[in-house]
């Protein structure tokens, strides 16, 4: 246990190196993995298959939704754990990602192969992607377990320090990723089904990479199911988790929301916005690994009672997110018609993409501020207060935004939707964060 306790130990500025450059470099790679499948799709030179690349995409978010709530809650748990010298808690989370990796897998497979019919309906999928988007759905649900698995042990990895364990795995994944895409894709001629092939393919390798690490003693990843019996600290895994589930989950039906009115615009509007997706990513996900990267030192610091180095560490940290966001905002924006022309073929298509970026990254450079205060709120165990903002941001306001500014001012309301939700959202998260903030402050 002193290893994984020697990362959290060092000076602020190399602790902060050594979790965020392991996470940014794992969300660089987790950049090409969430691209690679339409960017290959793309070369079918199709619209209406990345359409239903796009169109699908809620169904992948809800999985993932439940991976984050499994993964980020035991990575919170398990660094409070290491920080008050707990090492039985770190078998029980570790063997609990495991055991509920491979239920809410199973559960969710069932769903989607009983429900399918339904949940393309309610997807929008029309005669052009129906078949395209079946395929892909119900290879990514046959392969829900391992993709869960994957998601959740990395978290787990996190909150041990394990920071590079982690990394490589995803590295792992993501190039087998890409390097079968292009095998499955076109070379076998799969189409959109390959890609979902290559998918859990690659997350069933980046699994067994973790698991021969375990066996090597480099980490914890407890199998045995004596372990995975407590349901307190289930709970407080799914607690803790919650927030930034929610993000996810809620992202996930929104854009089921918003899929159901771009279809109204033409396939071609369902493949503008989904390749505005993939690439808003540069933003949002780099920003986003900076804050998760720097969490487990965070709850490290709440279970060690360290107030002084939290009030040090999140000064540090918002300098950080804000001049990452300016430097990568302005990059996309440099870019956008390259970036999205890597996912659409078709001119007037990527055209159209490029016009939405503009107006779907506005706030760019403050997203930041919004992870830091979600993974703060997070770190310090207010679950509750993570969770609203995450609702806030994701469901609760952009949901009925994108009918009222759709209905006002069309196709672009669909993406001034998610400024107006991010706005309201960065400021509550902001306002709670800072309340949090003081009372660690007040404590000596």
């Amino acid at each position: 246990m002193k290893g994984r306790k020697d990362l959290f130990a060092k000076s602020d500025w190399r602790a902060i190196a050594g979790l965020c450059v392991p996470s940014l470099l794992s969300i660089a790679v987790m950049l090409l993995y969430n691209m690679a499948d339409m960017y290959f799709v793309g070369w079918m030179g199709q619209v209406s298959a990345v359409a239903a690349v796009s169109l699908v995409g809620p169904v992948y978010s809800l999985l993932m939704a439940v991976s984050t709530m499994l993964g980020n809650g035991a990575c919170t748990r398990i660094a409070q754990a290491l920080g008050r010298g707990d090492e039985e808690t770190v078998h029980r989370c570790t063997a609990l990602c495991f055991w509920g990796s491979l239920e809410f897998g199973m559960v969710f497979a069932l769903i989607c192969f009983v429900g399918q019919r339904a949940i393309l309906q309610l997807l929008g999928a029309n005669e052009e992607m129906w078949s395209a988007a079946r395929s892909y759905m119900l290879v990514i649900a046959a392969g829900a377990p391992l993709l869960l698995l994957n998601h959740t042990w990395a978290g787990a990895l996190r909150g041990q320090g394990k920071v590079m364990i982690s990394f490589i795995g995803s590295m792992i994944g993501t190039f087998v990723n890409i390097l079968l895409d292009p095998v499955f894709i076109l070379g076998l001629n799969l189409g959109v089904g390959g890609a979902a092939v290559a998918t859990v393919l690659s997350n069933a390798l980046a699994a067994g990479y973790y698991f021969m690490q375990s066996h090597t003693k480099r980490c914890t990843l407890e199998l045995h199911p004596r372990y995975a019996r407590d349901l307190a600290i289930l709970g407080d895994l799914l607690a803790l988790g919650l927030p930034n589930a929610v993000s996810t989950g809620l992202s996930g039906l929104a854009h089921t929301f918003s899929n159901r009115l771009l279809v109204g615009y033409g396939i071609a509007a369902v493949a503008a916005m989904g390749a505005v997706g993939k690439a808003t990513m540069l933003v949002t996900m780099v920003q986003m690994g900076l804050c998760m990267g720097v969490q487990p030192l965070l709850a490290y610091c709440y279970g060690e009672k360290n107030w002084q180095r939290l009030r040090f560490l999140v000064h540090k940290m918002l300098g950080l997110t804000l001049t990452l966001g300016v430097v990568l905002t302005a990059v996309l924006f440099a870019g956008r018609e390259t970036i999205i022309g890597l996912f659409l073929q078709d001119t007037a298509t990527a055209a159209l993409g490029a016009r939405l970026l503009i107006l779907h990254m506005l706030l760019g450079p403050f997203i930041g501020l919004y992870y830091l205060a979600i993974n703060f709120l997070q770190a310090g165990g207010n679950a509750p207060a993570a969770t609203l903002t995450s609702a806030l941001r994701q469901g609760v306001l952009l949901i009925p935004l994108l009918y009222l500014l759709e209905y006002w001012l069309g196709l672009n309301g669909l993406a001034f939707a998610t400024v107006a939700a991010d706005a309201v959202s960065m400021l509550v998260a902001g306002g709670l964060a800072l309340r949090q903030y003081r009372r660690a402050a007040n404590i000596t």
